[in-house]
């Protein structure tokens, strides 16, 4: 029975008008607290139990705004999957916004323009094929044609192992034979497919590229919540799936790439928009290695994000990947640089440098690679790009580029002012990228930073001809007598790193001097000799001993870079040709912007 039909009215102390009086104000204070929910943010849990959630544009007064409307997808296919709702109720459970939360300038516009990119287009004004002109059977130079096809076995043998024992993981583990996972995508899986995919079309292993095509359209999840490296997801996933796509014209490819690169944006959200390293991608946290100074950035990883980003741009219609990357070109350009040069720690707080360590191998290289790229991409339009690299390059040879006893050139590392007299393999990526850049220097420079990249090309090979497997040491130094060999245990390992043989194939396209071939031939033997196992190939504990002790891990850049570019070294010059495409610092070309491919009108 209800309350006030079993008490008597006396019980309650109110007579009628007083009750009336009662029950009137009851009814003004309910409609009160009603109207104060239009006052809340549309985080607040409370609005949202109460009142429907507006579509369009931002929300209440100075509070959190609300998801952004999914973006459609090409074609107009269903919207990619989006995670705001949960985001927004975990943000009215934790209270204010924390560091590396999404912000509102991430989120895609609300009310862009109907936009596609005209693909037909795009084909059309590429010099070349993709996959070169064909030619009359018997016109090709026979060594190059055999040794171009070892290469492809060596790809499909490769691929055959990863998909028979590790496909969706990251990485295949051959002496094991089972997959790995890793820690650096943040439970992205699928590395080696991402990375495989422009690798497999190219050699024209059409039923692997097919499996791998497969695999990212029925298996690849993008709805993951782990700790990512921006760069690393970056390079391999966002350029092997904008790669695949400039080739084939596939919208799987493009729509991934874009849902994913969306959620790479809240990494910038940092006092002076320098991204830091590590991302939720389902959170949208970010923070820094743990490893990096005072919490900085670091400078090859922000930096080697330009020619993706502005490619998402292009793709998306949406500029903010765009302004993200030309961001940091701003607080590179305010801040002053130790003589010219670019230290590898920046703090996305402060914007100033941390450590004056500067390395043209890891933490710094692709950093340069992407300022002459940036500028070649945008057909060399991109005049601060070219500035910035110009400036850099005669800083590196004033202060870092130096010659050994032996007469072997090689680019020391900086630290405050005292060079270190070492060389990684991963700075052996710059002899082509000299020689990339020497075609467009100043007339009397070119022939000088052509014989530069030479002889670090030459120095690179030196450090494989110096070993007993005739593979490169991680690094290798030049005192105490050292000349191009690893003078540290912990140095002399190779895990079938590409940049030796990145250089080989610049300086072949730029020379057509057939040692570079003859060197790209002799890093395959090596390959084959040392690292195929009955299961895949697997990198090398030490290049020094004769025989060879394995790590049991097929890199995926294996299959992305080092196998593409000696597949691409017997090749003829239109295969990939360099007046079409830029390669990524994975090794995913990328086309050169001639001239805006969307579509403003229409049905998306």
């Amino acid at each position: 029975m209800p309350l006030f039909r079993a008490l008597p009215s006396s019980a309650l102390g109110l007579r009628l008008p007083q009750r009336f009086l009662f029950l009137l104000f009851l009814s003004g204070l309910l409609t009160l607290c009603f109207g104060a929910l239009f006052l809340l943010p549309d985080s607040s849990r409370v609005k949202r139990l109460f009142l429907p959630r507006r579509g369009g544009g931002g929300g209440g007064g100075g509070g959190e705004t609300p998801a952004p409307t999914p973006a459609p997808s090409p074609r107009g296919g269903p919207p990619a999957p989006q995670q705001e709702d949960q985001e927004e109720e975990r943000e009215g459970e934790e209270g204010p916004r924390q560091e590396g939360r999404p912000r509102p300038a991430s989120a895609l516009p609300h009310t862009r323009a109907p936009f596609r990119f005209d693909y037909e287009a795009f084909r059309r004004s590429l010099r070349h094929p993709p996959l070169g002109r064909r030619r009359a059977a018997g016109t090709e130079e026979p060594l190059s044609r055999a040794r171009r096809l070892q290469v492809r076995q060596m790809m499909k043998f490769a691929w055959d192992n990863y998909k028979q024992y590790a496909l969706g993981k990251n990485e295949l583990r051959p002496l094991t034979k089972n997959g790995h996972i890793g820690n650096m995508f943040g439970g992205l899986r699928g590395a080696t497919v991402v990375d495989a995919l422009d690798t497999l079309y190219i050699m024209e292993l059409q039923d692997e590229f097919q499996e791998a095509k497969d695999w990212v359209e029925n298996s690849f999840d993008l709805n993951v919540n782990g700790e990512a490296s921006l760069f690393e997801v970056n390079i391999r996933y966002v350029g092997g799936l904008l790669a695949a796509y400039y080739l084939t014209g596939e919208e799987v490819f493009k729509s991934k790439a874009l849902e994913l690169g969306e959620k790479l944006l809240p990494a910038f959200n940092t006092p002076t928009g320098i991204p830091r390293g590590v991302i939720n991608l389902g959170s949208g946290m970010s923070w820094s290695w743990g490893w990096a100074s005072a919490g900085s950035s670091i400078l090859a990883e922000f930096g080697s994000l330009h020619l993706e980003f502005l490619h998402l741009s292009d793709l998306s219609g949406n500029p903010v990947y765009m302004e993200k990357v030309m961001n940091i070109r701003k607080v590179l350009n305010r801040i002053e640089k130790p003589q010219g040069l670019y230290p590898n720690f920046l703090s996305p707080v402060t914007g100033n440098w941390v450590q004056h360590h500067v390395s043209i191998g890891g933490l710094g290289d692709s950093f340069y690679e992407y300022l002459i790229k940036s500028w070649l991409m945008s057909d060399k339009k991109d005049v601060e790009a070219k500035n910035m690299y110009d400036n850099a390059l005669e800083a590196i040879e004033k202060h870092l580029v130096k010659k050994s006893a032996g007469g072997l050139t090689y680019i020391a590392e900086w630290r405050g002012g005292i060079l270190d007299h070492k060389m990684g393999h991963l700075a052996c990526f710059s002899g082509g990228m000299i020689a990339l850049g020497a075609q467009h220097a100043a007339k009397e420079q070119t022939q000088h930073y052509m014989e530069l990249a030479a002889e670090i090309t030459n120095t690179c090979h030196e450090s494989y001809a110096r070993s007993e497997t005739k593979l490169g040491p991680e690094a290798f130094r030049f005192d105490s007598g050292a000349e191009a060999m690893a003078t540290r245990l912990s140095d002399r390992y190779y895990i079938l790193r590409p940049e030796v043989v990145e250089s080989y194939l610049y300086l072949w396209r730029l020379t057509h001097d057939p040692k570079y071939r003859q060197w790209g031939w002799e890093a395959v033997q090596a390959l084959e000799k040392n690292c195929r196992v009955e299961a895949g190939f697997s990198g090398i504990r030490d290049v020094y001993a004769s025989t060879p002790s394995h790590d049991n891990m097929q890199q995926s850049f294996f299959l992305a870079e080092t196998l593409k570019y000696l597949y691409l070294l017997f090749c003829e010059d239109d295969v990939l040709s360099l007046d079409d495409w830029v390669f990524n610092t994975e090794a995913h070309p990328l086309p050169i912007n001639r001239t805006d491919f969307s579509l403003k009108t229409g049905v998306p």
